[in-house]
């Protein structure tokens, strides 16, 4: 019996081999019994009541709101100080501050 000549790489041993690997498989998965099943139960969210705001917290939301609208205006006059600074590089005379101005260069071409 072992004599013989067995030719691992014809179409017929190739087939068997991977049908024997397949269903080897396929029982496996199917004779698999795992020890700890766990059920998962739905369970529906809580109800929850809608939130009522007290009288502390509308002061709260208050003064947030107050430092908001003093954040905008210091951002305003910080803007508007930008645009003075800018402006006041640029002298008849020609003399500049601490950026060169010149007529027609990056800086103006960017303020334009």
């Amino acid at each position: 019996m072992w004599n013989k000549s067995i030719c691992l790489t014809s179409r017929k041993m190739t087939l068997l081999i991977i049908i024997i690997l397949l269903s080897t498989l396929v029982i496996a998965g199917v004779l698999y019994e795992p020890e700890n099943i766990v059920e998962v139960k739905e369970t529906p969210p809580p109800q929850t009541e809608m939130w009522v705001p007290t009288k502390e917290d509308i002061a709260y939301q208050d003064s947030m709101y107050q430092i908001i609208l003093t954040t905008q205006t210091d951002i305003d006059t910080i803007k508007a100080n930008i645009v003075y600074i800018l402006e006041r590089l640029e002298y008849e005379d020609g003399s500049y501050d601490s950026i060169r101005y010149v007529k027609g260069g990056k800086i103006d071409k960017r303020r334009n």
